[in-house]
């Protein structure tokens, strides 16, 4: 069993060559997808409009209320609906996975509709729920008028908040498998808007959005090697690029590493039991002051904990441990 020890060091930070962007209201963010610790940034957490960004969170909404195999029935309005479409017919009937599939590999606009109809009850309801699940994992910076992305001057969010999103939604399995889908056939041929994901760039899934408002954004879920990290911009006309770039520079400048092993640590006469290592992307010049706190709560004759991990006094992963 290990003995627990703080271990202080001089924190020296090197993040790469500076990434120019070529409009005034901007932003781009890289976290690490381990974490959501931001690894590069310019204007990340500054609120701007996303375009239709906001659908990596319209599909994580319905995925955790409805099943794939659910049929939705489609409104006038949602047919209506203007911009990016998979052209639904009014009445007709079509699945979940379908509408998900249009609406994150074609960006429709009418399937985002439809979907939030279904799910919400109305685009009202179902908008509600995006809010509600934007506060509780606390992305303060993001506020959704809508499913699509559409322009409205209050529906905003940010670089760091989106990428957040793309993180979090990466988790469900069925968020995934859609977005990592490259070609679908269905009824009809799909082909996924995201132009690197048919790379060999590193790049499982992400989300294309514009309007004239927004300008043109992307969002990127890069895996390299042992390396998971997302990448968001906003108002990037050069996004393609800017993207590959960002890339390039986090897999030659940071490393996988394993800040906390997998094993039971001895602290305070208690045991803490880690069931999986607690991992991070660092700079290969950082030295982080990291700070370990476990927290423990009583249930009966039973502990439960939660390991904090914080470098440089922000809290970057949480991890439940067993403490006997």
């Amino acid at each position: 069993m290990r003995k627990w020890f703080v271990s202080v060091v001089v924190l020296f930070v090197l993040f790469g060559t500076p990434v120019k962007m070529d409009a005034a209201y901007n932003s781009y963010v890289v976290i690490d997808a381990e974490n959501g610790r931001t690894l590069m940034g310019a204007n990340e957490h500054a609120r701007l409009p996303i375009a239709s960004l906001t659908k990596i969170w319209t599909a994580l909404i319905v995925l955790e209320n409805s099943e794939l195999s659910d049929e939705v029935v489609v409104s006038k309005e949602a047919a209506m609906m203007e911009g990016s479409s998979i052209y639904l017919m009014e009445n007709e009937t079509y699945t979940i996975d379908y509408l998900l599939h249009g609406l994150m590999m074609q960006s429709g606009n009418d399937a985002a509709a439809a979907l939030a109809e279904h799910v919400g009850g109305s685009v009202e309801g179902f908008v509600r729920l995006m809010n509600e699940k934007a506060q509780l994992y606390q992305l303060h910076e993001t506020t959704f008028t809508n499913p699509t992305g559409l322009h409205n001057e209050a529906h905003l969010s940010s670089a760091y908040d989106t990428a957040r999103m793309l993180q979090i939604a990466m988790l469900h399995p069925q968020f995934k498998k859609i977005a990592s889908t490259k070609q679908f056939s269905d009824g009809r041929q799909w082909k996924n808007k995201h132009r690197l994901m048919h790379e060999n760039a590193g790049a499982v899934s992400g989300k294309t959005g514009y309007t004239k408002v927004a300008g043109r954004t992307l969002a990127t879920y890069f895996e390299r090697e042992q390396k998971s990290f997302v990448v968001v911009t906003i108002n990037e006309g050069n996004d393609w690029n800017v993207h590959r770039n960002l890339a390039d520079i986090i897999d030659q400048n940071f490393e996988q590493q394993i800040i906390v092993k997998k094993g039971k640590y001895a602290a305070n006469g208690l045991s803490i039991e880690l069931d999986e290592p607690i991992k991070m992307l660092l700079h290969k010049k950082e030295r982080p002051n990291f700070q370990h706190i476990v927290k423990v709560s009583r249930l009966k004759d039973s502990r439960r904990g939660a390991w904090l991990l914080y470098a440089d006094d922000v809290l970057i992963k949480t991890k439940l441990v067993t403490v006997k």
